[in-house]
């Protein structure tokens, strides 16, 4: 994020701006591939002046981060179930579900082949997301993996079908994601003195 858009005003017609610019980058990703996507046929789309778009981003690959960001910033919400097995199945299969949309794929694909910080934008708040819920089940006294952990098993095939895949990951195959990380992590549980797992 570039110093200009950290100091935009939220509202008003810096929103309207960003709303424009943001709605017409969604649009482009879709259509045209994304050596086509410039600042000025973005601005175009848009209907503001490009100085405008290149004042506040600075560059293309700016401008698919922001954009980026904000799409896969609360775009799903953490559940909260009673257990862990039941928050990572529910939280899996509406990951698996937005990533299934087309113009997801293609805003993802455009970002993170902007370069390095745009994969970061894409799964960053997923990150998050899948932190919080391991956190809420260590409060309740459950066993848990590490945050990396999860991330490499769950989300790490999932967006990898999304990506690389003609046919991406279904709900049900993200859920069975979450199924194998916690057997193996039943299987490592250190054995209590009754000879059944801990925690």
């Amino acid at each position: 994020m570039t110093e200009a858009t950290a100091h935009a005003r939220p509202g008003g017609r810096s929103a309207k701006v960003r709303a424009a610019v943001h709605h017409a980058v969604e649009e482009l990703v879709t259509e045209e591939p994304v050596e086509a996507l410039t600042i000025p046929v973005i601005a175009a789309r848009a209907g503001v002046h490009a100085t405008t778009v290149y004042r506040r981003w600075g560059s293309v690959a700016q401008l698919l981060n922001d954009v980026a960001t904000s799409r896969f910033s609360g775009d799903v919400v953490v559940p909260d179930t009673g257990s862990l097995s039941g928050d990572l199945e529910r939280w899996m299969g509406d990951v698996a579900t937005d990533l299934a949309d087309p113009d997801v794929l293609a805003l993802m694909r455009a970002a993170i082949g902007s370069g390095p910080e745009g994969g970061c934008a894409c799964s960053a708040d997923r990150h998050a997301q899948l932190g919080a819920i391991i956190e809420r089940e260590q409060t309740r006294g459950g066993e848990v993996p590490s945050v990396g952990r999860a991330i490499d098993t769950l989300l790490g095939p999932l967006y990898y079908r999304a990506i690389f895949s003609a046919q991406p990951a279904s709900s049900e195959w993200a859920r069975g994601l979450v199924a194998t990380l916690l057997a193996a992590i039943r299987r490592e549980a250190p054995l209590g003195p009754g000879g059944s797992p801990t925690g």
